[in-house]
């Protein structure tokens, strides 16, 4: 039940979904499970204490056990055909989500060999190979050997699924009913019709299915029967232009008993995957007693074969008469570039487990391989929502190393999260944070740079080149105060942007001088075009207004002690925090006060501010001339939110 419950677990996450969203959905559970030795061991030989037999063992719980753990609410219940169960299982997924009744479902097989007493009662009834060997298909096969698989696939419709290794083209089951020869006696008749019906209904010509996944456990009776049913209707007319191509994983691994559907469908699935069929071992000589061996109509697969086609059909039949059949269909899509994306972008990934070594594991196993932008992808999806047991929250950048051919974790962070939500806030910065080609490696992100198209767009009636502004190696591009306003609030307008498509919302947002106008487009106040014209306005307003030419710096003091400092012709323009302020007036002053500050060893530096002594006395004109422009772009002013009126920085 525990392994169980970790596969299913596994098994969702594989598919780029997050266990947590699917709380309440009607996903069903479909476990094939026969005999239990662990049910048999904690009842008979080593009851525990605690009154969980039942609840622990019991084959009906395995599949309920699921269900509760991640709060499914689809039909949920434990197949038992014996040796068909998984298969069984799978039929019965496919049937409730071809009916509405499931949008998902979770179908696994259990087996596991914990004791000798099974194999006692198999060697009695003739079924178990007397050397220990499983030979499906041969002449010498005497029985199979007992197999253990634990499996669990995660079953989604098409329009819904994420990753998709095959598809299930159809599933369909019957039984032997009553036989002469005995209960147990395996039908060749039942389950050749079972297969005519399969194909019938499906209207599907079975030549187009050129490899076909076998029961065949490697006994004297159930094999001949098996192969000639699969003779019968898929070599029908021996119209083939080649031998049927058959396999049976068991000859591999043995016999899962109730798990072994599970274990051939991951056979057909690596097999779809990989466009390569494995071959059977201990194949000597193919059974006499089969036509369509000798007939070459139909051949076990002994070395690796190309897989023709996009079909691979498996059948599945069982002790008590339950046979099943189902037809997967790789899938056709073929990464482009296997994935490695065609960008020099980083892929971050955002990982939670309950260890930190649980973090690690995944970065690491991205590492192993070329980076591949869909699997990031993937993973990041299953991440939308988590646990709180996952108590450890980390981040993994990546990029593709092209000497070395994997991807490489060039900045990586984890930390435990004590379950405490810090509050998110957003920072838009003023003037002085311009830089040159500051959008340049930006607008690689395809979101980004529609954001800075738009703004490109509004800014082109004005005569102005946005996209030359922030890509510009020139150092003039700055000087012009009017292109460090536009530079930085169309920056802020594209982060925010990608900020909320990412659903990051802000609990607060500050902003300082000209990043006030990111405030108010983050907190839907302006519009982006009222935003970009707005900070086209505060540039023209300063050039128009511009009457001495000025300087800003920030200096390592608290406002009131430099009060006591400062020349009279220099204005504290902003109270930064404790021991932070900025000053602004006349450049010759400015340079003079910093260089005096230096001297003295108190931290002062000059801020790019394109020649304006903005937040001072010398720009009062501005403000009367920035009000007459905003009234003609801000034709429907909003209030601001609470967000942003906790903070009124300017």
């Amino acid at each position: 039940m525990r392994m169980l419950l970790e596969h299913a677990y596994e098994s969702i996450l594989d598919a780029g979904i997050s266990p947590q969203s699917l709380v309440g959905s009607k996903t069903g559970v479909f476990i094939g499970c026969s005999i239990s030795d662990s049910k048999d061991a904690f009842t008979h030989r080593m009851p525990p204490k605690d009154g969980y037999v039942v609840l622990g063992n019991a084959n009906f719980y395995l599949s309920n056990r699921i269900s509760y753990a991640l709060g499914l609410c689809g039909p949920s219940f434990t197949v038992d055909t014996a040796c068909s169960s998984s298969a069984y299982a799978l039929d019965c997924a496919f049937r409730y989500i071809e009916s509405g009744l499931c949008d998902a479902a979770l179908v696994g097989g259990s087996q596991l060999i914990l004791n000798c007493g099974l194999a006692a009662e198999y060697t009695k009834l003739g079924i178990l190979a007397s050397d220990g060997v499983c030979r499906p298909f041969d002449e010498n096969a005497t029985g199979f050997s007992r197999a253990e698989t634990i499996c669990v696939i995660f079953l989604q419709k098409r329009k819904d699924s994420k990753r998709i290794y095959a598809n299930v083209v159809y599933s369909s089951s019957n039984n032997d009913g009553f036989k002469k020869e005995g209960a147990s006696f395996p039908s060749k008749i039942m389950q050749q019709k079972l297969i005519e019906d399969f194909y019938s209904k499906l209207k599907f010509d079975p030549e187009n299915v050129n490899f076909v996944e076998a029961h065949s456990t490697g006994t004297k009776l159930g094999d001949p029967e098996e192969v000639q049913a699969i003779d019968a209707v898929f070599c029908k007319n021996n119209n083939r232009p080649k031998e049927l191509v058959i396999g049976s994983v068991k000859s591999n691994m043995g016999h899962a008993e109730a798990a072994s559907g599970m274990a051939s469908i991951t056979k057909i699935l690596l097999s779809l995957e990989s466009r390569k069929f494995p071959p059977n071992i201990n194949l000597k000589s193919p059974r006499s007693d089969v036509p369509a061996f000798s007939e070459n109509r139909i051949k076990v697969a002994t070395e690796v074969e190309d897989l023709t086609g996009d079909y691979i059909a498996m059948n599945s039949f069982g002790l008590g008469g339950g046979n099943a059949h189902s037809l997967f269909r790789g899938n056709p899509k073929v990464k482009s570039n296997s994935g490695v994306p065609d960008d020099d972008l980083g892929r971050m990934l955002l990982w939670s487990g309950r260890t930190e070594a649980a973090i690690n594991a995944i970065f690491d196993d991205i590492t192993q391989r070329p980076l591949d932008a869909e699997h990031i992808a993937l993973l990041q999806n299953s991440q939308i929502q988590t646990t709180s047991a996952n108590t450890y929250r980390g981040y993994g950048m990546f990029i593709n190393d092209k000497t070395e051919g994997k991807a490489v974790c060039v900045k990586q962070n984890i930390q435990y999260f004590n379950g405490s939500r810090r509050p998110v806030v957003f920072v838009y910065s003023g003037i002085g944070s311009q830089w040159l080609e500051m959008g340049r490696d930006l607008l690689k992100i395809p979101l980004f740079a529609q954001s800075i198209e738009k703004c490109h767009d509004i800014l082109m009636n004005k005569g102005i080149n946005l996209k030359n502004i922030i890509t510009s190696s020139d150092e003039d591009t700055f000087s012009n105060v009017l292109h460090s306003y536009v530079g930085i609030v169309t920056i802020e307008i594209a982060l925010t942007d990608i900020l909320k498509k990412l659903n990051i919302v802000p609990d607060y947002i500050i902003g300082h001088s000209v990043g006030e106008l990111g405030c108010a487009y983050a907190d839907n106040c302006l519009t982006a075009e009222e935003t970009i014209l707005a900070a086209y306005a505060r540039g023209e307003a300063s050039r128009e207004s511009q009457t001495i030419k000025g300087a800003m710096a920030a200096v390592g003091i608290n406002h009131i002690k430099l009060e006591e400092m400062v020349p009279e012709d220099i204005d504290i323009a902003c109270h930064n925090g404790e021991d932070s302020s900025t000053i602004s007036g006349p450049a010759d002053s400015i340079h003079e006060f910093v260089q005096k500050l230096k001297d003295d060893k108190i931290f002062a530096k000059e801020v790019a501010c394109s020649g304006v002594p903005l937040h001072s006395r010398y720009i009062i004109e501005m403000g009367h001339k920035l009000h007459e422009k905003l009234q003609e772009i801000i034709k429907d002013p909003k209030v601001r939110s609470q967000k942003m009126a906790k903070f009124n920085i300017s």
